[in-house]
């Protein structure tokens, strides 16, 4: 059984995909966080994730591995655990940047594949639904207006000592949204049998129990 979680930036995704895994006893993976890890990969080397060409050329020097360790999920590139690094602001935007290029997805879909082929689980991100997994049994569309996320985004930075405006954070968002929207390749779109959950004005535990009413496991 595969659950394909897609939507926006800052919709609560993976806070909601975490809590209903543990809760059906499944596994878990989050997609974002496989691209925030090769994006960290260019940042940390000081390449222009918008080359193209560039990103190309040292995409075969990626090896990403995504490990469970006591249920936590960690991000090892080339060895290395970048899980701490990867929630930064210029790695986010960067992710969504290095999305973009279709040879970058598929080298990343080809291990989503693999995975969700492989156990029962619950996968976020922009495309599950969509491109990575169009036949997953289900099929969920998390949303919230670009304010509301925008807080949670701001709330969840300083927390980490990350100390954004408001402002700053909505026009990252609302950019992202437009980039993941209007990609050539894979973009981000409701499906027609997902079933849209707009989380704005609803509590975590309320979203949670949406989504276990609709699946029967």
């Amino acid at each position: 059984m595969n659950i394909a979680i897609d939507g926006p930036s800052g919709s609560g995704k993976s806070t909601i995909a975490k809590r209903i895994a543990k809760k059906l006893g499944i596994s878990y993976l989050d997609t974002g966080a496989m691209y925030r890890g090769i994006a960290y990969f260019y940042c940390n080397k000081n390449i222009d994730v918008s080359d193209v060409n560039a990103v190309k050329s040292l995409l075969g020097d990626i090896k990403l591995d995504v490990v469970n360790d006591g249920g936590i999920q960690k991000i090892i590139i080339n060895g290395e655990d970048v899980t701490p690094y990867i929630r930064q602001n210029h790695i986010s935007m960067a992710a969504s940047t290095v999305s973009k290029i279709p040879e970058v997805r598929i080298k990343l879909v080809e291990l989503q594949r693999i995975i969700a082929n492989s156990t029962d689980s619950i996968i976020d991100g922009r495309d599950i639904g969509s491109y990575v997994l169009p036949n997953a049994t289900y099929k969920f569309y998390l949303t919230a207006s670009s304010d509301v996320r925008a807080n949670r985004r701001c709330i969840e930075l300083k927390e980490k000592g990350q100390i954004f405006s408001f402002e700053e954070i909505k026009a990252d968002i609302e950019k992202r949204d437009y980039q993941d929207k209007h990609r050539d390749f894979a973009p981000l779109v409701i499906c027609d049998d997902a079933i849209v959950i707009d989380s704005s004005n609803l509590t975590i535990d309320e979203v949670e129990n949406l989504i276990l009413k609709n699946i029967k496991y």
